[in-house]
């Protein structure tokens, strides 16, 4: 997958790449469609965060997750 072009399918895939690194217990909650491409270079660089840790403390966790509640459409 080319993670360097934007697309919906892009932003949906990292969106459930994050969720399964943190193990996010409200994963459901958080659909991957209700990311936008237009904040895809954000989304992009909070899935290499995510996945550029072999283990996350609790309060990155939390900063992700946060991070991600910022970047959903509202």
């Amino acid at each position: 997958m080319d993670l360097t072009q934007p697309s919906q399918e892009n932003v949906e895939y990292m969106i459930e790449a994050i969720k399964n690194k943190l193990k996010m217990a409200s994963a459901a909650a958080m659909q991957a469609s209700a990311f936008s491409v237009d904040k895809y270079e954000d989304i992009f660089d909070v899935y290499e965060v995510a996945m550029g840790s072999d283990r996350l403390s609790i309060s990155q966790v939390e900063a992700l997750v946060s991070e991600l509640g910022r970047l959903r459409q509202k």
